[in-house]
């Protein structure tokens, strides 16, 4: 009993340091600033998204709900390490305390298991309305999208509890310098001094279950609309259905890509800035495009913004007279 209460002890006062700061060096200010900035434009181009489509009645489709729900999770996905980080670019001590590292990782682990549930549901959804027109309504009702949803947040929920669990236990013995700039369960597995096979088995099944099938099912879904698409005789009703998934292949093409040059690199013989830098991009980055892909590509996001723009200078001209 006192053996735990000991190591209960030990782990609370745990403290990690994040070594993917020092690929900065003296660089720290001008880093904050366009960190800051990169913030700043995820949550406006996010945060304008989900106005649009709660406000204009034109865009209460399924599409423009799951377009919806992933705006609200980017806006989450990015919160979860930026701030922190623009907070330690700013302080001497490039540390995290283990409360602070786990609850970092469990929200992490959660988004982006959401996210890649999300675009294979987009993509069935694109596959539903496309290849599968009539029915359409009925299959996709607004009861279905958000048991989708729902579904998709209920399972990244529980595979986050699992990893943090599991990982939480471990005894962290060996180093508690993590060579990234946030808490993530390949670094830390890297820092337990236990046999952590466990670990690396449950990481590989549910990367299976919640990465590469959702991939898969996008692929499915993607080569589906082709066939369907090619057997259109215009060419304008073949433009129009395929501009309807421009978008949506692109962020799952930003998506994925960021992902696997994030975790799919040799893990040594690269210098330190390269992990830093693929870690920006796949956790930063990505978010911060999503809403620009869209409502640079979607011709409807452009009208209902370029609306609701309108909207606000009449209610400001009305307000002045």
């Amino acid at each position: 009993m006192v053996r735990e209460q000991e190591m209960g002890n030990r782990t609370t006062e745990l403290v990690f340091t994040l070594l993917g700061f020092s690929a900065f060096s003296e660089q720290h200010k001008l880093v904050f600033v366009a960190l800051l900035a990169v913030y700043f434009t995820a949550l406006v181009g996010n945060g304008m998204i989900l106005i649009i489509v709660w406000l204009d009645s034109g865009l209460q489709t399924p599409m423009y709900y799951f377009l919806q729900n992933l705006s609200f999770l980017d806006i989450c996905y990015i919160s979860v390490t930026l701030p922190y980080m623009l907070n330690k670019l700013l302080e001497e001590e490039k540390t995290i305390s283990f409360q602070a590292c786990f609850t970092q990782l469990y929200f992490l682990i959660t988004f982006v298991g959401v996210e890649c549930i999300l675009l294979a549901i987009m993509a069935y959804d694109r596959y539903l309305a496309i290849c599968h027109p009539l029915r359409y309504a009925a299959l996709m009702s607004r009861k279905t999208c958000l048991q989708l949803v729902v579904a998709s947040w209920t399972c990244s929920l529980l595979n986050s509890a699992l990893h943090t669990g599991l990982t939480s236990v471990l005894p962290f013995c060996a180093s508690h310098h993590i060579a990234h700039l946030f808490c993530d369960v390949p670094q830390l597995l890297k820092l337990s001094c236990s046999d952590t096979s466990l670990n690396k088995v449950v990481l590989l099944a549910v990367t299976v279950l919640l990465g590469t099938i959702p991939f898969l099912c996008i692929v499915v879904s993607y080569v589906a609309i082709a066939r369907a698409v090619l057997q259109i005789r215009f060419a304008q009703a073949q433009q129009k259905a395929f501009s309807t998934c421009v978008s949506h292949l692109a962020v799952v093409t930003l998506f994925y890509t960021t992902c696997m040059f994030n975790y799919n690199r040799p893990t040594s013989g690269h210098p330190l800035y390269v992990d830093t830098l693929a870690s920006l991009l796949y956790n930063v980055v990505t978010p911060m495009l999503n809403p620009l892909i869209y409502s640079l590509r979607n011709k409807e996001v452009k009208a209902a913004l370029k609306h609701a723009i309108g909207q606000t200078k009449l209610l400001s001209k009305s307000m002045r007279a």
